[in-house]
């Protein structure tokens, strides 16, 4: 088996139902397996998964183990020389799989490679990123960003000086469509499961680094990704969430190279944050809710 392909799903089944059919509706060079990991659905997505695509393996867990664990507790004891982490709001285009084969075999001291993302309007999502600092902490995604889009902390992050069509090494990729080698998958132990959700894919890569493998960015290879449609139904939940990831990440690989004197803000600079983007969340929607009642 040359690639196994896990597709992690949470009440995604129009997507999911897209995302397998962008995947079985082509034919394939190499020997390619898909399994669903289903995170304990309740919109009818594993009963879909039954009875439209029979081909695919699914796997079920009976509650909502997240991202990480639900992701590795898929990965058969047996897999593919690659296994690729897909997300289901992804459709996968005419031969990216085997592109992303093609080059990793080309690359043998590759341990990950990602693939060219695209928005579904075709506009380029920045896919593979530097590893984040303080800067970004501070302008990405935060008022003084709206207020300096162009900040050089969000542009050097999302390595905007470059227009992501060749390929290059990077710091680390996109969990919504990750490739990894078999044996730096067994050498990692996947994604630590100690972040739910978040963060994940930066942390993998950073561990993959430290054991003297090349992590590739593979513009050849494109799929498109809609970005959100399970954190979406969540927003409260998933800015706690990706704010505590952040946290453990700090804690994990930068607390011990942080000056002391910046140390005890980096927590309650993390909250802030946090708490910024859920009142903007909530007058958002607040907003939306009026806009509804007077068009009634």
């Amino acid at each position: 088996m040359d690639l196994t392909v896990i597709v992690l799903n949470w009440n995604t089944r129009n997507d999911l139902r897209a995302c397998l059919a962008s995947l079985v509706g082509q034919q394939h060079e190499h020997a390619i397996e898909i399994i669903v990991a289903d995170n304990a659905s309740a919109d009818g997505s594993r009963e879909m998964v039954a009875a439209e695509f029979p081909q695919v393996r699914l796997v079920v867990h009976s509650q909502n183990l997240g991202f990480c664990a639900g992701n590795n507790r898929a990965v058969p004891d047996n897999p593919g020389r690659y296994v690729l982490f897909l997300n289901a709001d992804t459709r996968v285009t005419h031969c990216a799989l085997d592109t992303l084969i093609r080059f990793a075999d080309e690359h043998p001291d590759a341990g990950i490679v990602g693939p060219r993302l695209l928005n579904l309007d075709g506009s380029l999502q920045y896919s593979c990123r530097r590893f984040p600092n303080l800067g970004v902490g501070f302008f990405r995604n935060t008022l003084l960003g709206r207020l300096f889009p162009r900040n050089r902390f969000t542009q050097d992050y999302l390595m905007a000086d470059w227009d992501h069509s060749t390929p290059r090494d990077v710091d680390w990729v996109s969990g919504a469509a990750l490739l990894i080698r078999r044996e730096v998958l067994r050498a990692t132990g996947g994604f630590d499961e100690g972040f739910y959700m978040y963060c994940e894919d930066v942390d993998l890569c950073y561990r993959v680094h430290e054991l003297g493998w090349r992590v590739m960015y593979c513009p050849a290879a494109v799929i498109y990704h809609a970005i959100g449609r399970s954190s979406d139904q969540v927003p409260t939940r998933a800015t706690y969430a990706f704010h505590r990831s952040m946290y453990r990440f700090y804690r994990k690989h930068y607390a011990r190279k942080t000056p002391w004197f910046v140390r005890p803000l980096i927590l309650p600079g993390l909250v802030l944050r946090a708490s910024g983007q859920i009142v903007r969340y909530r007058w958002r929607n607040l907003k939306r809710r009026w806009a509804q009642r007077r068009k009634h």
